[in-house]
């Protein structure tokens, strides 16, 4: 009796493997993607409905985002620190805000790419990879499923040892995205520029930095959400984040604080 119940039970746990693996092999490659993405690297994403159908939104770490729209994958900022790209989807687009190598990181650009993948960087970022579509502040771009404007990123007041601002007005860029009827504002590396009134309730989804000394502090990154004031807003490339200030600090703003666990 004993060796025939332990028999039973070691069939079904080779039927359980089993059905388990035929299970993950029958998986289209999206469906494997996503659940390493989920399952293994805890990366959460959220949908949003545009009037042109769903915009897929991940914030993959740091300053790192992909949107998923009309078929198409846009990879922002990708950089290896944060996940292991070589098992996320392949870029139709990358764009790169400016030349740090947080954010042009040629390793995770090289896991990504395709033969036909469009690049659209900074100027810097151009004349260090040597190609790549360039936008300057104030630029747009209109593209087959989506549209871009370029808003300058800068720091006013935190600088570098040397005494240089880590990041200089007209020398990186923001986005702002406009998939279907929603705006999206990828800020950038920035502080609360002047820049940012204009923006105030035309922006659905933003994500804005929060760390020092390269961005904003809890009263800068509190200012640049009240000067925006997004519909929902992401805080990323942080490595610290009070939200119970910051939280009560946008209490009455409509503002949607959607904070991420991230690695940096």
């Amino acid at each position: 009796m004993k060796k025939s119940l332990f028999l039973f039970l070691v069939i079904s746990l080779l039927a359980l493997i089993s059905c388990g693996g035929k299970a993950n092999a029958n998986k289209s490659e999206d469906e494997k993607v996503n659940t390493l993405m989920t399952e293994q690297e805890c990366i959460k994403s959220d949908t949003y409905e545009t009037n042109k159908g769903d915009l897929k939104v991940t914030l993959v770490g740091h300053a790192s985002i992909i949107f998923e729209y009309a078929g198409k994958v846009i990879h922002v900022d990708p950089y290896t620190q944060v996940a292991d790209y070589s098992r996320l989807p392949k870029a139709d687009f990358i764009i790169l805000t400016h030349e740090h190598a947080d954010h042009l990181d040629t390793v995770a650009i090289d896991a990504i790419k395709k033969a036909d993948t469009h690049y659209i960087v900074s100027k810097v970022c151009n004349e260090m990879l040597g190609y790549g579509d360039v936008m300057n502040n104030g630029d747009d771009k209109v593209l087959a499923d989506f549209s871009m404007k370029a808003i300058p990123a800068y720091n006013m007041v935190n600088k570098n040892p040397q005494g240089g601002f880590y990041h200089p007005k007209g020398r990186g860029n923001g986005y702002i995205f406009t998939f279907g009827d929603k705006n999206v504002y990828v800020a950038g590396d920035t502080e609360n520029i002047p820049e940012m009134d204009a923006l105030k309730g035309t922006i659905d989804i933003a994500f804005l930095p929060k760390n020092l000394p390269y961005t904003m502090s809890d009263d800068m990154f509190i200012d640049a959400a009240k000067k925006v004031q997004p519909k929902v807003l992401y805080p990323y490339h942080m490595s610290e984040f009070d939200q119970g200030k910051i939280g009560k600090a946008l209490d009455g703003t409509g503002v949607k604080l959607e904070i991420r666990p991230m690695k940096n």
